[in-house]
């Protein structure tokens, strides 16, 4: 039972994280690139997708109560995350955290769990981005195949002239009277994660100053819409109030569907819209200085993109009945009713080249985590291999990208994006537990940023986190307990067995 609980120590994690040389990763972001990286992974599904499908189907208007859940969560969980940060600077995010405090089984299960976080969520993404590219191309006339357009079983109908699920169209069209076509595979999904994962393996620097320049652009778009929304619902208050009425909508007769219960669930479903900043920690050993950068990275972009969200998801409601937001590009529709044709081209392009940069950082952060499993024998060797002229770990950016690209083009968006915020609760609870747990044990350990309040922010990290795990659906529980026993598996059929920590303890 002690060897499975053994744990890293920090002196050895601070020799690999000051390594240099060819067999190395290399040090090139600054604070600026750190924190377009967390935004790069935060705005993006949760604001130009998850927005309209969770006020429709479980918050209404009062999705902002949601938005404001789930960021005291994320709040109390970066402040943990920009501890550990600073205090083990290596990439790896919460799996190399949890290794130093709580042992080698928990840091089994939670780079398990990113695994879930990370390369689901991209998935997610790309899905979203899909269903973005696909609207401006029958926008501009460019016919896709509804076949290739979605995972396979969705009911694809044409609406004035463009395809689309049928479970967008509003309940008051007769969808059988439309053309169906039944999708295969979701071609443009696939194409777009083998695209970013191409980028990903010529280089982090590359990577990073591509996804700043996105960042800037697809800010700007989100600061667009909020201008044209504030002024469209200043000139037509009426309309807005009654979009906004009432706020928070009466139960429907089952937990989540409206009501308090739903603006809980609803928190729990756009949780995915917050993961991002704890990918900036995955990073951490590319950081030139990441004493000092990484909470900055981390808490800055949090703190910019809440705000963000708050004010979209508040006017998008008041533009558009929420009842009308089950869309796959509920942004878009939002600018569409203010009257502005450009302005839905203009969201429409922000909204992919925002969802490009959220796979970029998902697929970077997980493939840093396979990285930092294979260095510590818990994964086959070749998960680690870095590649000598780009100094990336391109084996396991190849194989991460081929099983992203088939989940995103097969999977439902709904079932991926569930999944992706229970991993990432899981993660977060795991960070809160192992702040507090070196706090006990290590107080006198020298941090360049220190958690305050400490166990208070932790204890109300981990209780948030739990409490909107309980707000989703059974069957998410159920997939994550499967996703767990396959890790299990694995661990104890290889991990336990190459662990270098455990065999350096054993004196081998």
């Amino acid at each position: 039972m002690a060897s499975i609980l053994i744990r890293k120590p920090l002196s050895t994690l601070l020799a690999e994280a000051g390594q240099t040389g060819e067999h190395s990763l290399k040090r090139v972001l600054g604070p600026v690139n750190l924190i377009t990286l967390g935004i790069g992974a935060i705005i993006g599904a949760g604001i130009f997708v998850l927005t309209g499908t969770t006020a429709a189907q479980f918050t209404g208007p009062a999705i902002v109560y949601s938005f404001i859940l789930a960021g005291l969560g994320c709040a109390f969980a970066g402040l943990c995350y920009a501890e550990f940060a600073s205090l083990i600077p290596i990439a790896g995010s919460a799996y190399t955290y949890g290794y130093a405090t709580l042992g080698e089984l928990f840091a089994w299960i939670i780079g398990w769990d990113l695994i879930l976080e990370y390369a689901f969520g991209a998935a997610t993404v790309a899905s979203g981005w899909s269903a973005n590219v696909i609207l401006l191309l029958q926008h501009l006339g460019i016919p896709v195949p509804p076949q290739l357009a979605a995972t396979p079983g969705t009911d694809m109908v044409q609406y004035e002239g463009i395809w689309r699920a049928a479970s967008t169209i509003p309940d008051t069209v007769n969808l059988a009277a439309l053309p169906h076509v039944t999708a295969a595979f979701n071609l443009v999904a696939f194409v777009a994660i083998c695209l970013v994962t191409t980028i990903l393996v010529i280089g982090i620097q590359e990577s990073a100053n591509l996804n700043t320049v996105i960042v800037f652009v697809k800010v700007g778009t989100v600061l667009v819409f909020i201008a044209v929304a504030a002024m469209y619902v200043l000139s037509h208050p009426q309309q807005a109030s009654a979009n906004w009425h009432p706020f928070i909508p009466p139960n429907a007769g089952e937990f989540g569907k409206y009501g308090w219960s739903g603006i809980v669930r609803g928190a729990g479903v756009i949780f995915f819209a917050y993961i991002g900043f704890d990918a900036v920690s995955t990073a951490a050993q590319e950081a030139k200085n990441p004493k000092r950068d990484m909470p900055i990275g981390i808490l800055g972009s949090l703190a910019i993109c809440t705000v963000l969200y708050l004010a979209t998801s508040f006017l998008l409601t008041g533009v558009v009945n929420y009842t009308k937001l089950n869309v796959a590009a509920p942004v878009a529709v939002g600018m569409e009713a203010t009257g502005l044709a450009w302005g839905t081209y203009l969201v429409l392009v922000g909204s992919i080249m925002g969802l490009s940069t959220v796979m970029l950082v998902m697929l970077l952060g997980q493939s840093r985590v396979f990285y930092s499993m294979s260095r510590d024998g818990l994964l086959p060797e070749w998960a680690g291999k870095i590649h000598p002229k780009f100094r990336t770990p391109y084996i396991s950016s190849i194989t991460v990208g081929i099983f992203v690209a088939v989940f995103a083009a097969v999977i439902p968006i709904g079932i991926l994006g569930e999944l992706v915020s229970i991993g990432t609760l899981l993660a977060f609870v795991i960070v809160c537990a192992g702040v507090w747990v070196l706090r006990r044990k290590q107080p006198d350990l020298p941090r360049p940023f220190k958690t305050p309040m400490v166990p208070l922010v932790p204890i109300l990290g981990i209780l948030i986190s739990l409490g909107l795990m309980a707000g989703l659906p059974i069957q998410t529980w159920l997939r994550l307990f499967v996703w767990l026993v396959i890790g299990m598996a694995i661990y104890f059929g290889y991990g336990r067995k190459h662990s270098k920590v455990a065999l350096a303890a054993k004196g081998k």
